[in-house]
């Protein structure tokens, strides 16, 4: 095997693993965390977080409303699987902007519909090409360059654009011993564009080792939490929250993933119920991993868009327009149900059929960077997220 197929093979291997899934993350100045969550899949809102006070939701969901939600505020109730996070609610660290979306409207793709949430902006023919969290890191006055690196399947839209960010994958493993480095770099040495490629495997591998040091101490860290007692700490989603943790303890203060598993369309109880895990015990791994840092984080969750508001023959639901924005961090306003609620009557959905917006999420996210990192109303506006009016606040932030 010559050397081009040989890094071409170890290439081809890690793209095609359909468990990797990529992290991003950047560095900027300052004390305050963001955490950004994107839910692939398109997450029912009002399943994660059901509006029981609403006289239309029985006669909609009969079979997904069933009677096991948790009272939130005698309207409100929430999830059973998301009972974990319920002391977060009670201690004002978790809350929930409903009936929120993109501009995206009726086609109702998931690529199109992600590719919207994370650019940030309306475009669906490659115009826009880089996403909210790197216009972000570049509007943030002082944030320091980061070297940018990728191992995973796929590139997280979000974190693309010229400001340097790096990347890794729990399940990406390229261990090199001193001997195999040196048959590298003799075999490599008279070839400028494999070396380079292979000095720069080599650096990946390295951080990738002390990463996951830090991940150890970071699961070391957690065993005193209560609220970790039940969380079994395995799982890629578990592995991510601990990376993603142990970064922003140092320098690091953006960081993104994604939990997938959100489509729903037939037999929706038994669907929902382990995404809606994985994202209870995400939330309360990265709060026990940043221990006093989580006093100055922000977590964002957001979905492409919401489902329909009536669930479908095969008891699920199908692609809908509004969705829900779950929110976490001891730097938020929580304990809340912010913005408006347009209702379920018929005369109030969308096209008959689905949540109506009431409000951008983009524009969401916005004040909470606005409070986070200190930036202006016309960058927000003209650079973070061009043409947006980011509207009155909602008082998101603390």
């Amino acid at each position: 095997m010559d050397r081009r197929t040989f890094l071409s093979t170890i290439g081809c291997s890690v793209a095609a693993s359909p468990w990797i899934t990529p992290i991003a993350l950047a560095n900027a100045p300052g004390n305050n965390r963001m955490v950004v969550i994107i839910l692939r899949g398109a997450m029912d809102g009002i399943d994660a977080f059901r509006p029981l006070g609403d006289p239309d939701y029985a006669q909609l969901r009969p079979d997904l409303n069933d009677g096991q939600a948790l009272d939130l505020n005698g309207y409100w109730a929430l999830h059973p699987a998301l009972e974990p996070l319920r002391p977060l609610w009670t201690a004002g660290e978790l809350g929930v902007v409903p009936a929120v979306s993109t501009p995206y409207r009726d086609k109702r793709s998931h690529f199109d519909g992600q590719d919207m949430l994370e650019a940030g902006g309306v475009a669906l023919d490659g115009t826009i090409n880089d996403g909210w969290l790197n216009r972000l890191v570049q509007s943030i006055s002082g944030a320091p360059p980061e070297l940018a690196y990728a191992v995973g399947r796929e590139q997280m839209q979000i974190l693309a654009g010229p400001a340097q960010t790096s990347r890794w994958s729990p399940e990406a493993r390229l261990h090199i011993s001193p001997q195999a480095e040196r048959l590298l770099e003799l075999v490599l040495h008279d070839d400028p564009l494999f070396r380079e490629a292979s000095e720069q495997a080599i650096a990946i591998a390295s951080q990738v080792d002390m990463d996951r040091d830090a991940d150890v101490a970071a699961v070391e860290d957690m065993a005193d939490d209560p609220m970790m007692g039940d969380i079994v700490r395995t799982g890629q989603h578990i592995q991510i929250a601990q990376f993603a943790a142990a970064r922003l303890r140092g320098d690091t203060r953006i960081a993104s993933f994604s939990i997938n598993g959100w489509d729903t369309h037939l037999n929706q109880q038994g669907g929902i119920k382990p995404a809606l895990e994985r994202l209870s015990d995400t939330i309360l791994t990265l709060r026990a991993g940043l221990g006093d840092h989580w006093s100055r984080t922000a977590v964002l969750c957001l979905t492409e868009f919401g489902r329909t508001a009536r669930q479908n023959g095969t008891k699920g639901t199908d692609h809908g327009t509004a969705g829900a924005m779950l929110y976490a961090g001891g730097a938020m306003r929580g304990g809340q149900f912010a913005g408006q609620w347009p209702g379920l009557s018929e005369a109030n959905l969308y096209d008959r059929r689905d949540i109506m917006p009431t409000a951008d999420v983009r524009a969401m996210a916005a004040w909470v960077m606005r409070g986070l990192f200190g930036l202006d109303r016309n960058q927000l506006e003209s650079m973070v997220f061009p043409g947006l009016d980011i509207g009155d606040d909602p008082k998101l932030i603390l």
